[in-house]
């Protein structure tokens, strides 16, 4: 066994003898570390949040939020944590800690109830605080009480000061203190040269490290290259794959699911390539969404009206394209939007490359053509774009739900005609589909109501829709049908003739 260590609050320490199926949270209470919370077990309240160093957009080195009870602590090997006790400082042996200012701004705003969410929020805020853009267009912070209505530029998600509430979007208080909680986050100022975690990010982050770490009979890995991992897997094709750990670790704390052997990717140097070239614009599987969103800036304006609305920042900070299109699910926000941009899946193993449109790669519940021992390397998207887009998620909750309808939109409209259709579909069939009769109702017809009418009665049939705790296969037909006259109602003024 390799050495797997982990640097928690500025201190390395050894990750044994956890299991490998360890996550973060349950290693850093194991320490003492009791800040960090557990309040779901499957990333949806963020009272586990802690704060990792990773390789930034606009600085060597980002402060990025992730849930800890999703992410084996051997997926951290070589990396680095603060917790929220971390982010106090001590000025001399002996004397009180002085609090962070987020965490002083939590204080005197009332921000904490009962308390156990608290750190997970002073994480997340944490983040938010040091995020370069906004400190580069902050003031120092206004108070609150004059509204964020009342001050240019700001509205009620975001602050004087440039916070996005956004941030706070996996966070949950079970008191109903948000008030407070925004309160203090649109007080908060920009940090100080002396402050240690702003100069942190000027360096660059831990380079990722090979990972072998074995307890008993299972194992964590994580190989250097592209080509060993593909080796790995040739000869371990039962193992797990795993890059965020937003869904297996789901599988391990809810179901006690354990694997005898898995495999990390996400650091891996050929997953988290980002090109746009003159034809395609190819997506590493391992990038974040997070650093898809941010890296993109709105350059696929589709994928950019999905990223709101996938899930919370925490799990974007970790969830990947990969293990969404990895997972075969019938109800991933990201295949419907994929399938509407044409999409096709750069597939790896140790004996070559092979591209799959997306719309040939779900094959059933849960399946795909993907191989054992093969691996999604990137998302490549065919370039021009088509200009009218739309994601419409249809959920009980605005953000941060699963979707019961997802439909996406790439329309070519000219001349007040649809030259081009392209519509896919989520939690519909047994797998993401594309809606390939409503397409052709509308190619070659004028975008008019009538013909949106006629087409939205073709969409409502498509797929097999089922009935199930999140809505009737009814409700799910009609939402399709809505959303077409949804996209008419929104585009017809705004579409070039």
């Amino acid at each position: 066994m390799v050495t797997a260590r982990i640097t928690v609050n500025g201190k390395e320490a050894p990750i044994a003898p956890a299991a490998p199926h360890t996550t973060v949270l349950d290693f850093l209470r194991e320490r003492g570390l009791t800040g960090t919370k557990e309040g779901c077990a499957e990333g949806e309240c963020g009272a586990c949040s802690v704060l990792v160093a990773r390789p930034g957009v606009s600085k060597p080195t980002d402060w990025v939020p992730v849930n800890a009870c999703l992410v084996p602590v051997a997926a951290l090997d070589g990396q680095e944590v603060v917790t929220s006790e971390g982010l106090a400082t001590v000025e001399a042996p002996g004397t009180p800690p002085v609090l962070h200012p987020v965490q002083e701004e939590m204080a005197v705003r009332g921000g904490s109830q009962c308390g156990y969410c608290t750190p997970g929020f002073v994480c997340s805020m944490a983040a938010e605080y040091y995020r370069p853009d906004r400190c580069a267009h902050a003031g120092q912070g206004s108070d609150p009480a004059e509204g964020a209505d009342g001050v240019a530029g700001t509205d009620p998600e975001h602050g004087p000061n440039g916070f996005d509430l956004h941030a706070l979007s996996g966070n949950l208080c079970r008191c109903t203190g948000y008030r407070p909680i925004r309160d203090a986050a649109f007080a908060v100022g920009v940090p100080t040269d002396e402050d240690p975690l702003a100069r942190r990010r000027e360096q660059d982050p831990p380079a990722p490290v090979a990972t072998e770490y074995r307890q008993d009979d299972s194992a964590f890995l994580r190989r250097g290259t592209l080509a060993e991992t593909l080796r790995l897997l040739r000869e371990r094709p039962d193992a797990v794959v795993v890059a965020g750990s937003t869904d297996w670790g789901v599988e391990v704390n809810i179901r006690s699911r354990r694997a005898d052997c898995v495999v990390a990717v996400d650091r891996l140097p050929e997953l988290r390539e980002l090109r746009v070239e003159s034809d395609h614009v190819e997506i590493g599987a391992a990038l974040t969404l997070t650093e898809i969103e941010r890296r993109l800036d709105g350059t696929v304006p589709l994928l950019g009206q999905l990223f709101p609305q996938f899930a919370s920042r925490l799990i974007r900070n970790g969830a990947t394209l990969g293990g969404n299109l990895g997972t075969g699910s019938p109800i991933g926000d990201s295949p419907p939007v994929l399938l509407a941009l044409e999409a096709s899946l750069v597939l790896a193993d140790a004996d070559g490359e092979r591209e799959v449109p997306l719309a040939e790669y779900f094959t059933g519940y849960r399946q795909s053509v993907r191989r054992p021992g093969e691996l999604i390397r990137a998302v490549r998207l065919p370039l021009p774009l088509s200009p009218v887009t739309a994601f419409h998620k249809i959920a009980k909750r605005r953000f941060d739900d699963i979707s019961s309808v997802a439909v996406a939109f790439a329309l070519d409209i000219g001349g007040g005609t649809v030259r081009k259709a392209r519509i896919g579909l989520g939690g519909v069939a047994a797998t993401p589909v594309r809606a390939l009769a409503t397409e052709a109702a509308l190619e070659g017809r004028p975008w008019t109501a009538e013909t949106a009418e006629a087409a939205a009665g073709v969409l409502r049939g498509e797929g097999t829709p089922m009935s199930d705790h999140r809505a009737s296969a009814d409700y799910r037909s009609a939402m399709l049908g809505q959303s077409l006259l949804k996209l008419h109602a929104q585009t017809t003024e705004a579409v070039p003739s």
